[in-house]
């Protein structure tokens, strides 16, 4: 699977500077240091555009009662996909990144969960990929959230793909 990656960047469009490691782990202390609360919420959504597929990964921190802020990643690819594979690439570009980072909110003490943006209405045809992605995001040892509530893929990729 060949993909074109840019570089992670703010949602005002700054690329950063440092690896994400190192800037999530400055922007955890800086939180920290102001009193804010903080949970993370990671997530990855993608949309077919001609022969493409561009995927969107958020990190996304909630200041508990103060907001948030949220840091982004788009890949395309031209590799044709079919819609349960597609729906198993946005989870697995997830827990890549929770994979990378799970040590820095672990050191920091930060609760973290991996959105998906899979419907849980069997009515849809991401629900085919439902089961796998729950195996797959526990068995990794993380928490996650589906559609409705997985806002962090649904919602804030979501923007960044359409």
């Amino acid at each position: 699977m060949q993909y074109q990656t840019k570089q992670w960047r703010k949602l005002t469009g700054e690329y950063l500077k440092n690896f994400i490691e190192e800037e999530v782990d400055g922007a955890i202390l800086r939180e920290k240091e102001m009193g804010h609360q903080l949970k993370v919420c990671i997530g990855t959504d993608s949309q077919v555009k001609g022969a493409q597929t561009e995927f969107a990964t958020a990190i996304v921190f909630i200041r508990k009662g103060q907001g948030g802020f949220m840091y982004l990643n788009n890949e395309t690819t031209r590799e044709k996909m079919s819609i349960k594979q597609r729906m198993m690439t946005e989870v697995s570009k997830s827990i890549e990144v929770a994979y990378l980072l799970s040590t820095v909110f672990t050191n920091h003490k930060v609760d973290m969960e991996v959105h998906v943006d899979i419907n849980t209405s069997p009515v849809y045809k991401s629900n085919d990929a439902l089961k796998e992605a729950i195996g797959y995001i526990t068995g990794m040892g993380f928490s996650f959230k589906a559609k409705p509530e997985a806002f962090a893929s649904s919602c804030c990729a979501n923007k960044v793909v359409q």
